[in-house]
């Protein structure tokens, strides 16, 4: 395994791990059992993920292409990946599970400085048909896009090459003053990004 590889795969553990955690909030806190489904599947591929890391990691250390505390500190770093991935699915499972949820953790979460947001795009929004490299929504909002939700397909990775469609269930993360402008655009009452 070369050294971009261990890279990637790392960096792919690690963001596949924050989306987790966004999600399953964003399933608790809008009672959306997809999404806590959707945090399920994400889980096992973070499980798939971890464990070809560490395969190439032992497989490396075993060839002399790694240094055994290089490995382990490799291993260890999808691991703790590894780790918030199932904090994330034993959050989604107190969705999938009806928990009902004490009114004071929802405002908790509600609350804290980084706010997650869902919002269908209206047919009227500036944002229908633009993609997001262009118009630069999240500079302009501080809100990003971390799930798109298109009739019963969800598009995770969003970048800048992301087309917004009307009819989008959007779920954004941010600022929480940039909430309001980032919900104007998408419902189409604000015209200006």
């Amino acid at each position: 395994m070369s050294e971009k590889e261990a890279e990637e795969l790392l960096l792919e553990l690690k963001e596949k791990a924050e989306l987790m955690v966004d999600l399953a909030y964003s399933s608790v806190i809008y009672d959306n059992k997809d999404l806590a489904k959707e945090v399920y599947e994400l889980e096992n591929l973070v499980d798939l993920l971890n464990e070809e890391l560490q395969k190439l990691a032992i497989k490396d250390a075993k060839a002399g292409e790694l240094e055994v505390n290089e490995a382990l500190a490799i291993i260890q770093l999808g691991s703790c990946s590894e780790a918030i991935a199932d904090a994330a699915r034993d959050i989604a499972d107190v969705e999938l599970r009806d928990v009902e949820l004490h009114p004071i953790i929802k405002e908790s979460i509600m609350e804290s400085d980084e706010i997650l947001v869902k919002v269908k795009v209206s047919e009227e929004s500036v944002l229908d048909g633009k993609k997001l490299g262009d118009i630069q929504l999240a500079s302009h909002t501080g809100m990003w896009i971390i799930a798109i939700k298109r009739g019963k397909k969800w598009i995770y990775g969003v970048d800048k090459n992301t087309i917004i469609k009307a009819g989008d269930i959007l779920f954004a993360k941010g600022a929480r003053e940039g909430m309001e402008h980032f919900v104007a655009l998408a419902e189409g009452r604000e015209k200006e990004i």
